[in-house]
């Protein structure tokens, strides 16, 4: 009986996995002005939540993305996505671009677009994405360097 169960929840298992090209969840690296990791979950059948932990003027910065993913229809794998969210980041002012030298606290909103691909026989996805943002505290104003190419592991 046992065996017979187990065979079963196997056959289940590579069936449903087998047929799926979603994932749930996918951690990986970020790379790009601002690198780092990142860690995407879905919430919904298009929609997921990314955290990023990133770091840039020996400094860091947290963000939290909402994200809508969408087919490209003629192409298996391919999807785009846009959202927003935003961030609190920290950084030493002596090694920004801006040259003050004090400590800063940033706290913003940020936006994203982007394409990924999944690969199929893998559980493995590329994306490539434009991140703008807004600084609201600290160096306030507006930043388009927030671009990056992901590699994350997928399951």
């Amino acid at each position: 009986m046992k065996k017979t169960f187990f065979a079963w929840i196997l056959i289940f298992t590579a069936y449903f996995t087998g047929q799926s090209q979603e994932y749930n969840n996918a951690i990986g690296l970020r790379g790009g002005i601002f690198s780092g990791i990142s860690f995407k979950h879905f919430v919904g059948q298009n929609t997921a939540i990314e955290g990023i932990l990133d770091s840039r003027w020996h400094g860091f910065q947290v963000i939290g993305l909402m994200e809508h993913h969408n087919d490209i229809s003629d192409l298996d794998g391919l999807r785009w996505f846009y959202g927003y969210g935003a961030h609190i980041g920290f950084y030493d002012g002596y090694y920004t671009t801006w040259g003050e030298n004090t400590n800063y606290t940033l706290i913003g909103i940020d936006g994203i677009i982007g394409l990924e691909y999944l690969f199929k026989d893998i559980p493995v996805s590329i994306s490539l994405d434009w991140k703008p943002y807004i600084n609201l505290t600290g160096y306030t104003g507006f930043g388009g360097d927030g671009g990056a190419l992901s590699v994350r592991y997928t399951f």
